[in-house]
């Protein structure tokens, strides 16, 4: 009797999981990687705002100093085929994982003021945006 009570529970069990990973929607957010966008804090960027565009070639940020307005946002581009990452130095907390060709790192100016950063792999490698 007990294995003919634990059978329907295992099957409903089962089907809870199957039906669980399906479609849907979640209020949740991973943390934001490379390609993904962040404000000052650290946190997802929203819609709104210019895109500023910064390449990653020859291991050198190009343009190397950008200005933009509160509410824009920095997307960087690798276009080495090495990695490069984007790291705030001063002006506000930025920092991405080392990324590869083709991929990209953004980041939304908030307020005001002058943002130092660099690529902490290759010594040099140094930009700076001015918001406005």
């Amino acid at each position: 009797m007990r294995r003919i009570l634990v059978l329907p529970f295992c099957l409903a069990l089962l089907a809870g999981v199957a039906f669980a990973g399906c479609g849907g929607s979640s209020t949740e957010s991973a943390a934001p990687t490379a390609a993904e966008s962040q404000d000052a804090t650290g946190q997802q960027g929203s819609a709104g705002g210019a895109t500023v565009a910064v390449d990653m070639q020859n291991t050198a940020f190009n343009p190397a100093d950008v200005e933009v307005a509160a509410g824009d946002t920095v997307e960087w581009t690798n276009d080495d085929d090495f990695d490069h990452n984007v790291v705030a130095d001063s002006g506000a907390t930025f920092k991405s994982d080392d990324f590869g060709k083709g991929d990209t790192f953004q980041w939304k100016a908030a307020k005001p003021g002058t943002v130092t950063y660099e690529c902490t792999i290759h010594p040099g490698m140094t930009g700076t945006i001015t918001v406005k």
